[in-house]
């Protein structure tokens, strides 16, 4: 097998990827391996374990939480910055996304779940989510988004 990859000089700053994923407990893996991939080629791997920490978590959210397919958006803004964007069948916003960004609060001890959204908003710069309506199609559900850019230009990391 052949694969042809332009040299960093030649490949766009600005791109998108779309990766439709089946409601699969798999399907969180094949993300992170699918956006790894797409930092290195664009010459962006500093942002990768954040990336994927913040994939992982909004792909798992909608695996658990929808029982139909999801699709998973990269797009770059500038050379420098990613957004990641998931969609989803269900409607619902969850906590925090259905409210605007600020002070988080921590989630209970006892709590079963609702960490991974919560770390989503620690770690990315700016995040927010939106219900779609339905459309021609009957696609309608939600988008959740994150944005992250590099390490020590005000962004924050993950420690």
């Amino acid at each position: 097998m052949v694969t042809v990859s332009p040299p960093k000089s030649e490949a766009s700053a600005s791109w998108a990827y779309a990766l439709q994923l089946p409601n699969d407990p798999l399907a969180p893996r094949i993300a992170r391996t699918t956006l790894r991939a797409v930092l290195t080629g664009h010459g962006m791997p500093q942002l990768a374990d954040t990336a994927e920490l913040l994939t992982s978590e909004l792909v798992t959210n909608a695996y658990r939480h929808s029982t139909g397919p999801a699709t998973l958006h990269l797009r770059a803004l500038g050379s420098i910055r990613l957004r990641v964007s998931v969609w989803d069948a269900n409607p619902h916003i969850p906590p925090p996304f259905g409210k605007s960004p600020g002070p988080l609060q921590p989630v209970p001890a006892e709590a079963d779940g609702g960490r991974g959204l919560f770390l989503v908003c620690h770690y990315a710069d700016a995040w927010g989510g939106y219900p779609l309506g339905d459309d021609l199609f009957g696609r309608g559900g939600k988008l959740l988004w994150c944005e992250l850019g590099p390490r020590g230009a005000g962004q924050a990391a993950v420690a």
